[in-house]
């Protein structure tokens, strides 16, 4: 019934999307997130300290704030771990409270204890290309339509509105609705290469196929590759797509920091580029060593801080995984629940994408 279901949905998309499905864009095979997270405890320890009784993701290092990416986050890792009762909370809750706007895109943050709850109405492309994704891989794996028609409506205000497609550097995801773009700032556009979640654009075809998501991604990829700044050859958080070659965006930190580090997690968790790609990340963390992650300026190639705890060097892991199959260290296996939401939630995702993309990567 349930490939039924699923092949009920191909076509109700097609049909929405005004093609026929002879017509509809190659979906790559990608390895099932379902049941993807073999670690039952760490799941119940992540519902246990980040998520509310009504379904609101926590990010307990941020002051307690929710916001897109962590509901879209946490839906991932409640499909991952064929938790549909979790999803179904934290789907609730993010319709509920994030999905405000006029349109069919989430606003961004959500502040607990202030009224409104919701000040910035502007969206995140990030979590609402992670909402879409979840949303689409529930609806494969539980065989739920309504899950694949809420996808679409995301999808495609994200298609619509996030998307540049012929810009002077090819497809751009802007990092939001309002002040990235070339019109908003002068040196836009300016992107976040870590809003560009890979493993998502092999899926997407399926909810909302007239959009060249495949495309987008190697365009990212590509930009991945250029944006290599300094004695380091890392790429800042913020991107300026201004002029022929990408450049550290004016106004921010020249650092490869919180937002960047997620950059080879989609890489690796998508199962895309060459070992080259992954060098230069893999050289500032030296492969997958026992120390800390780096925060590093761009500008000097130098450690400005020390990523502390320990769920982050799990990407480190990852990287070196993908970059030459190198296996994690039983230590890095281990999820550290204590640790704050960020950290604890990067871990979890690094394994799923291991076990997704390199499960010999996790084997001894």
């Amino acid at each position: 019934m349930r490939s039924i279901a699923f092949a009920l949905l191909l076509w109700m998309m097609s049909a929405l999307a005004g093609v026929a499905l002879a017509e509809t864009p190659p979906v790559e095979k990608a390895p099932p997130l379902l049941g993807a997270l073999h670690d039952v405890d760490a799941w119940q320890g992540f519902k246990k300290h980040f998520l509310t009784d009504t379904g609101r993701v926590v990010d307990t290092g941020n002051g307690g704030i929710s916001h897109s990416e962590g509901q879209g986050y946490g839906m991932l890792l409640a499909v991952a771990a064929n938790d549909r009762a979790a999803f179904d909370l934290i789907w609730g809750w993010t319709r509920a409270n994030l999905m405000v706007r006029d349109d069919e895109l989430m606003a961004w943050r959500w502040e607990s204890g202030k009224r409104p709850a919701v000040a910035d109405m502007n969206d995140a492309s990030d979590g609402d290309i992670l909402v879409a994704w979840a949303l689409t891989e529930a609806s494969a794996a539980w065989g739920a339509l309504p899950y694949g028609v809420a996808a679409r409506r995301i999808a495609v205000e994200v298609g619509r509105k996030l998307v540049v497609w012929h810009g002077a550097h090819g497809a751009t995801l802007l990092p939001g609705v309002m002040g990235f773009s070339a019109e908003d700032r002068a040196d836009g556009p300016v992107v976040n290469l870590s809003y560009w979640v890979f493993p998502a654009f092999a899926r997407l075809p399926i909810v909302a196929p007239e959009f060249d998501w495949v495309g987008l991604g190697r365009n990212g990829l590509a930009l991945v590759e250029q944006a290599r700044f300094g004695s380091a050859r890392l790429p800042t958080d913020w991107v300026s797509l201004h002029g022929a070659q990408p450049r550290p965006a004016d106004g921010f930190p020249q650092r490869f920091s919180y937002n960047a580090i997620r950059i080879p997690l989609y890489v690796a968790w998508a199962g895309l580029g060459r070992q080259e790609v992954y060098t230069p990340f893999a050289a500032s963390w030296h492969g997958q060593g026992a120390g800390p992650l780096p925060i590093i300026d761009t500008a000097t190639g130098k450690p400005t801080e020390w990523l502390g705890e320990k769920g982050y060097a799990a990407i480190a892991s990852l990287t070196a995984c993908a970059a030459d199959g190198t296996r994690f260290m039983p230590e890095r296996r281990r999820v550290h629940l204590d640790e704050s939401y960020y950290a604890v939630t990067l871990h979890l995702l690094a394994l799923v994408a291991a076990q997704m993309r390199y499960p010999s990567c996790l084997a001894g």
